[in-house]
């Protein structure tokens, strides 16, 4: 299993990755598995900005279509002064498939980071049990 900094580092590197002709604001995920197996998310724009993915909703789409379905840790990344927080669609798709306590770090340039939980960032998140 990679350490918390393996995961950093993964989520940085997915910076230079990132297709982001329009805003030039790349953003970087890694996603953990129960199992350590880790997800490189990054942002993708389009012409249309509505059909943009961002990096959080990346990584864990790309584990949930490989059948992934228990995590252990998140970090977001992004070229920001301070650690970078999820948006609101990603944090709702975040509290879709990863427990409320399960670990998020936030990270921004010169690795300045933040360690919050799922439930930090979205309480009182719309899940199953509201429909």
């Amino acid at each position: 299993m990679k350490a918390k900094e393996d995961w950093i580092q993964t989520a940085i590197d997915a910076l230079d990755k990132a297709y982001v002709p329009y805003s030039h604001f790349p953003v970087g995920a890694c996603l953990v598995t129960k199992d350590g197996k880790a997800y490189q998310g990054l942002n993708i724009e389009n012409a249309s900005y509505g059909l943009s993915n961002c990096a959080e909703r990346t990584a864990i789409f790309k584990a949930i279509s490989e059948g992934e379905r228990e995590f252990q840790h998140l970090v977001v990344a992004g070229h920001t002064p301070e650690p970078i927080a999820p948006c609101g669609a990603c944090r709702q798709v975040i509290a879709e498939f990863c427990q409320a306590d399960m670990p998020v770090t936030l990270v921004g340039d010169d690795g300045v980071t933040k360690e919050t939980t799922v439930g930090e960032l979205l309480p009182y998140s719309f899940t199953n049990k509201d429909l």
